[in-house]
C-alpha cells in the first residue's frame, strides 16, 4: 500500500467525530449541489414552460430512482469492499476492486440506457401518470437515460474514492458538472425552447461530464488506486463480493422505490396541480435527507474499514457519532424549511394552489425526517460491518411492507383517502424500522465481537 495522499483518511485511528466531519461536510456540500442543479431542471422548467412541464418531471422521479436504485447498491458494495481492503492493507484486491466496480458501472449504464428508453412511457402509464403530462414526462426521462452511464461512472467511482476518505474531488467533479446543467438548462428551454426534452438533454451532458472527469481523476492516480483502462475486467472473486454487499442493497432501494411509485401513483389520482405541488415539496425536501445520508455514507466507510483493520470496538463510537450528527441536521434543517416553506415553494411555481399543495406534504414531512436519516445511519453501519441481507429483510418489512398495506388498507377507506393519509405513512414507516435496525444491530454486533475473539484465540 502505497503512502497516504492528503485525500485520504486512516479511519481506523484517531477522533472519530473530527474525522466523520471532515468527511462528510464535502458529500453534504455535494449534495447540496447536486440538489441545487437538480432544483434548476424543476424551477426552469417551472417558470419558463408552465405547471404541466414541471408536473411531467416532477412525476418522474419515483420511476428514476427505481430503475436506478439497484445499480447504486452495487456501488454501496464497492465502497464496503474497496474500504475493507484499504483499512486491511490488502493492496492486490484493492486494485482488483477499483476495476471490477468501474467495469461493472459502463455495464450497468448501458442496461439503464436500454431500460430507460425502451420502457418508461409504460410504466408511466401503469403509474397512472395524469394523461395530459404523460407524453412528456416520457420525452423528457428517453432523453434523460441517454446520461445513465456516466450516472452510473461518476457514483461507482466517487464510491470507490469515498473508501480511502476523498470526497472532496468528487464534489469538485459535481460542482463543475452542475455549473454546466444549469447553463444548458437555461440554454436550451429559454431561447431553444425545447421544453422538457431541453431539460433532459441538460441533465445528460453534465452527468456524461462528471463520468469523464471522476475517470480522468482515477487514470492519474498512483498505487492501487490507479485505473488502467486496458486492464478493466470484471474479477470473479470481487464481483461476488460486492453483489453480496450490493445486491441487496439495491434490491432495497429498488423496492423502496416501488413502494414511493405507489404513492406516486396514488398521488397522482388528485391531479396535475397536486402532483406539481408534491414535486415541488419533495425537491425541497431534499435539502434536509441529503445532508443525513452524508452521515451515513460515513457510517459505512468508517465502520468498513475498522472491520477491514479488526478495530471492532470502534464501531458503537462510529455509530452513535453517525446518529447524532444525522438527528441533528434532520432537525434543524426540517424546521428552517417548515418556516420558510411558502417561499421556498414559491421559487418552484407562481400558482398558489400549486404552493398550497407543496404545503399539505411539507407540514407531514419537514419535522419529521430526522427519523429517515437515524433509520439510514443503522443500515449503513450495518452494511459496514458486512451484514446486508438482514437490514434489506428488515426494510422490506418496516418500510415497504407497512406501505403497502397502508395503501391497499386504511387509505382505500373513504374517511382515509387523503393527501394527508399518504404522506403520514412516511414517518411511521421510519419509526418502526429505525427501531428493528437497532435490536438488529445489537444482535449482530455481538455476533461479529464473538467472531472477532475466536480468531484471536
Amino acid at each position: 500500500m502505497t503512502e497516504k495522499k492528503n485525500f485520504e483518511m486512516d479511519m481506523v485511528r484517531g477522533p472519530v467525530l473530527k474525522k466523520m466531519l471532515r468527511f462528510s461536510l464535502p458529500l453534504m456540500f455535494s449534495s447540496i449541489l447536486q440538489i441545487l442543479f437538480n432544483a434548476a431542471d424543476i424551477i426552469v422548467v417551472g417558470r419558463f414552460a408552465g405547471d404541466h412541464s414541471l408536473a411531467a418531471v416532477g412525476s418522474t422521479t419515483a420511476l428514476i430512482n427505481l430503475l436506478v436504485n439497484l445499480f447504486i447498491g452495487l456501488s454501496i458494495g464497492a465502497n464496503v469492499m474497496a474500504a475493507k481492503y484499504y483499512g486491511a492493507r490488502r493492496s492486490e484486491a484493492l486494485k482488483e476492486t477499483v476495476h471490477t466496480a468501474i467495469a461493472l458501472s459502463f455495464v450497468s449504464g448501458v442496461l439503464l440506457t436500454i431500460m430507460g428508453i425502451l420502457g418508461s412511457r409504460q410504466i408511466l402509464i401503469w403509474m397512472k401518470t395524469p394523461e395530459e403530462v404523460v407524453d412528456l414526462a416520457a420525452l423528457y426521462l428517453r432523453v434523460y437515460f441517454l446520461g445513465m452511464t456516466g450516472v452510473m461512472v461518476y457514483n461507482f467511482g466517487a464510491s470507490i474514492l469515498r473508501a480511502v476518505g476523498d470526497t472532496k474531488r468528487p464534489m469538485y467533479y459535481l460542482g463543475f458538472s452542475g455549473v454546466i446543467n444549469v447553463v444548458l438548462n437555461l440554454i436550451f428551454v429559454i431561447p431553444l425552447r425545447m421544453d422538457v426534452a431541453g431539460v433532459g438533454a441538460a441533465t445528460a451532458i453534465s452527468q456524461w461530464v462528471s463520468a469523464i472527469l471522476i475517470i480522468q481523476c482515477m487514470r492519474k492516480e498512483e498505487g492501487t488506486m490507479k485505473l488502467v483502462l486496458r486492464e478493466l475486467r470484471i474479477h470473479g472473486d470481487k464481483l461476488i463480493a460486492i453483489v453480496k454487499i450490493g445486491l441487496p442493497a439495491g434490491v432495497q432501494g429498488m423496492i423502496f422505490s416501488l413502494t414511493n411509485v405507489m404513492i406516486q401513483s396514488s398521488i397522482n389520482s388528485f391531479g396535475a396541480t397536486i402532483v406539481a405541488g408534491n414535486s415541488a415539496s419533495s425537491n425541497v425536501e431534499n435539502f434536509i435527507y441529503f445532508p443525513m445520508n452524508a452521515f451515513y455514507q460515513a457510517t459505512i466507510s468508517f465502520t468498513s474499514q475498522n472491520v477491514g483493520a479488526r478495530r471492532i470496538s470502534r464501531i458503537d463510537k462510529i455509530l452513535t457519532r453517525g446518529e447524532m450528527c444525522a438527528i441533528g441536521i434532520g432537525l434543524i434543517t426540517g424546521l428552517l424549511e417548515l418556516a420558510f416553506a411558502p417561499f421556498l415553494l414559491g421559487i418552484y411555481s407562481s400558482s398558489g394552489a400549486v404552493v398550497a399543495a407543496g404545503m399539505r406534504r411539507m407540514r407531514i414531512i419537514a419535522p419529521t425526517y430526522a427519523l429517515c436519516g437515524a433509520m439510514d445511519v443503522m443500515v449503513g453501519a450495518l452494511r459496514g460491518m458486512g451484514y446486508s441481507v438482514m437490514p434489506m429483510l428488515v426494510s422490506l418489512v418496516g418500510v415497504c411492507g407497512l406501505r403497502i398495506l397502508w395503501i391497499t388498507t386504511l387509505f382505500q377507506m373513504p374517511q382515509f383517502h387523503t393527501l394527508e393519509m399518504l404522506y403520514i405513512t412516511y414517518p411511521v414507516t421510519w419509526g418502526v424500522t429505525a427501531t428493528a435496525h437497532l435490536i438488529t444491530f445489537l444482535v449482530l454486533r455481538k455476533k461479529l465481537r464473538e467472531k472477532a475473539v475466536a480468531r484471536r484465540l
